[in-house]
């Protein structure tokens, strides 16, 4: 069983990700920020579920925005376990609006939770994982980097896309580590989590309102339509789902991508062939023993 990181595990994807992983036996620590402040209740909600079914799920304070808090919390772990086997990108924050109306540092606020975020933490996990060679890395993605994007979520479909290509990058600068990759990719689920409720909105009320004109109650429309595409048995938990299998089979053997995508934005279609061109282009460079993680 491996001892797993998951970042953004307050609620949402990374809460049930880190119940399932937990449930399949591996040690699981759910991190969040503000674990003694807004986040308290699911800290207690975390240890009622870990006592209730007598698993193996920990929390812990881990802010993405901060590389100091990132450190500590890798180091809290290799102290208690002397390593950390698996690591999973899932924190992330959606605005929703009309891309003008973001200022420049609000959009930069987007990228640093979803991008640098990442980084922060790939900085405070990998030096363990490469000086032991091996470990996965493992992406929660989103099916807007490829797959049909409506307005309004410009800013977070920018970062999300900005996030995929670090990762598409990392796999092959970790394969001579053995470390391996995988990306998962959902698609809009609008019931489960709260990446509509608790999104973002732009401070400039005057260009809202301006857009407002031409685009009356544009993101409930797309809101609306977005959830009359799923199917009705369509169920978030089918995301945790995924990560528990990719997790679960052995090293060398994981998919490099999985899409989770009940709407069918096309998303998958898109990944296919950029996948297999990037397999193809390493290849022909000669370089194709980064395809896959190997000593």
């Amino acid at each position: 069983m491996s001892v797993i990181l998951i970042t953004g595990a307050s609620s949402g994807f990374g809460a049930l990700t880190a119940r399932a992983l937990a449930r399949a036996g591996h040690t699981v620590y759910a991190s969040m920020r503000a674990t003694t402040g807004r986040n308290a209740p699911a800290v207690a909600d975390a240890a009622a579920f870990a006592r209730d079914n007598d698993v193996d799920l920990r929390t812990l304070e881990l802010d993405v925005q901060s590389q100091d808090s990132a450190g500590a919390a890798v180091a809290h772990i290799v102290a208690a376990h002397g390593a950390l086997d698996v690591l999973i990108h899932n924190a992330g924050h959606m605005v929703t609006g009309p891309t003008e109306a973001f200022t420049p540092e609000e959009i930069a606020r987007v990228y640093d939770i979803n991008v640098l975020g990442t980084q922060r933490v790939n900085r405070a996990a990998l030096p363990g994982m490469r000086e032991r060679r091996h470990g996965l890395v493992v992406w929660i993605g989103s099916s807007s980097t490829r797959g049909g994007t409506p307005p309004y979520l410009g800013p977070y479909f920018a970062a999300k896309a900005g996030m995929d290509a670090l990762a598409v990058s990392y796999a092959a600068e970790l394969a001579r580590f053995d470390i391996e990759t995988s990306i998962v990719v959902p698609g809009s689920f609008t019931h489960g989590t709260n990446h509509f409720a608790h999104s973002g909105r732009p401070a400039d009320e005057v260009t809202v309102k301006a857009y407002e004109e031409r685009y009356a109650g544009l993101m409930e429309q797309v809101s609306q339509r977005l959830a009359e595409l799923a199917p009705p048995d369509a169920d978030v938990a089918e995301v945790a789902a995924a990560v528990v299998r990719v997790v679960d089979t052995p090293h060398g053997k994981r998919p490099f991508r999985v899409h989770i995508d009940p709407a069918d934005d096309g998303s998958e279609v898109v990944s296919v062939v950029a996948d297999r061109i990037r397999a193809e282009f390493l290849t022909r460079i000669g370089l194709d023993d980064l395809l896959h993680p190997h000593r």
